[in-house]
């Protein structure tokens, strides 16, 4: 997972704060100032351009150091008062003015350097708070869970608040490595308590339950129950099942996390008008895994009868699953507008991708970013699984 653009900036800006670094401008400034009126010579007071300095120093460095530099610039328009000539009773007059005038510039920039700095402030705290937040509600998984290995992308629309509407987790549980992805409707504060519905319900259920279905249940008997009518999360579950030689009782909970446990060659996906997961073969064929039994979102369920069907599909050691969000797929290209076509640029990108899955999934996501400019407009997921056969 990635620091954002904001948080850099903050960094960045923190950084110039510091340091001295933020004195550069205004001081060059001011010997700009005073060469300009040497050169100038005699008779062309130049010196009321100083008025810049403190100016500058407003967006660059601390209010204190705001008013030393406003400092320097009163002494350096002092010292060149005798060079430029004598001054009639008029010209003192005019002389008090630009002074005043001067002083006045030197403390509202203080004011506007001051302001500057408890903003920075504010906006540090409400971005730490939303990357505690993150953690606690992502939990991001290391590169290998349970013996499947993975890597992930996340990206929030929301810069500065860094958590969106989109989430994924990745557990080792007795029944075996079960994931999710899901795409929770519209964004801000209301996507994120969705989440956290979600997320909580899928963690407790997801060792409690011994069938993938069961556990989708739980899942969306919680959203309908929690979350306002009319709200959605378009979600994927899928499951590495761990082998009944791996669990004890032929594959009965008993609350016991194997991280090294047997697990099946198959993988069970259970679709929820998610997004359908790709699958790369080691010399780049790219299989969309289409569900057999489409179902419509968590928290819409209650409008349809049954249940979707879990369905399993067979996934080599040289194999890897892509799955994303509609963030991915959606996501506009700089020129023309067109979707990313995630299908036809995974092949060429995953050839072999199954040894390092980190590596392949810093080439796909810059190649998503390259297709959009830079930016993404929306939240997003790029999630890639392998078995631990590479």
């Amino acid at each position: 997972m990635r620091t954002s653009g904001f948080r850099r900036a903050l960094d960045a800006l923190g950084r110039g704060v510091s340091t001295h670094q933020g004195m550069t401008i205004p001081l060059t400034a001011v010997f700009a100032v005073v060469a300009a009126d040497l050169l100038a010579g005699r008779n062309h007071f130049l010196a009321p351009m100083m008025v810049m300095v403190p100016a500058l120093a407003v967006a660059t460095t601390t209010w204190r150091r705001t008013l030393l530099v406003g400092l320097i610039g009163a002494v350096a328009q002092a010292a060149l008062i005798p060079y430029d000539g004598s001054w009639s009773h008029h010209d003192r007059r005019i002389l008090g003015g630009i002074t005043i005038s001067y002083l006045i510039v030197v403390l509202f920039s203080a004011y506007g350097a001051w302001w500057r700095e408890e903003r920075t402030a504010q906006f540090r705290a409400v971005v730490s708070v939303a990357e505690a937040a993150q953690r606690a509600l992502l939990r991001p998984p290391g590169p290998r869970v349970g013996g499947v290995r993975l890597a992930v992308r996340y990206a929030s629309a929301a810069d500065a608040a860094q958590i969106g509407g989109d989430l994924y987790a990745v557990l080792d549980t007795p029944h075996g490595v079960r994931a999710l992805v899901g795409d929770v409707r519209g964004k801000g504060l209301e996507a994120v308590q969705t989440s956290a519905v979600v997320m909580g319900a899928f963690r407790e259920a997801a060792y409690d339950e011994g069938g993938l279905a069961k556990v989708a249940e739980r899942v969306d008997a919680s959203v309908r129950r929690h979350v306002t009518d009319g709200e959605f999360t378009t979600a994927l579950f899928l499951e590495f099942p761990a082998s009944r030689e791996a669990v004890p009782g032929g594959g009965s909970a008993d609350g016991e996390v194997f991280a090294d446990a047997a697990l099946d060659s198959d993988v069970v996906l259970l679709h929820y008008g998610h997004v359908p997961p790709l699958r790369v073969s080691a010399d780049g064929t790219v299989r969309s895994l289409d569900p057999p039994d489409p179902w419509v979102p968590l928290g819409l369920t209650s409008f349809v009868p049954g249940a979707p069907t879990p369905w399993r599909v067979p996934l080599g050691a040289d194999e890897v699953l892509v799955l994303c969000t509609d963030g991915v797929i959606e996501a506009r290209a700089a020129k023309g507008g067109g979707f990313y076509p995630l299908a036809e640029r995974a092949g060429p990108l995953l050839v072999n991708a199954a040894g390092d899955l980190e590596a392949a999934v810093e080439r796909l996501y810059a190649d998503l970013l390259a297709h959009t400019g830079g930016t993404l407009g929306d939240d997003s997921v790029l999630l890639l699984l392998a078995r631990p056969g590479v």
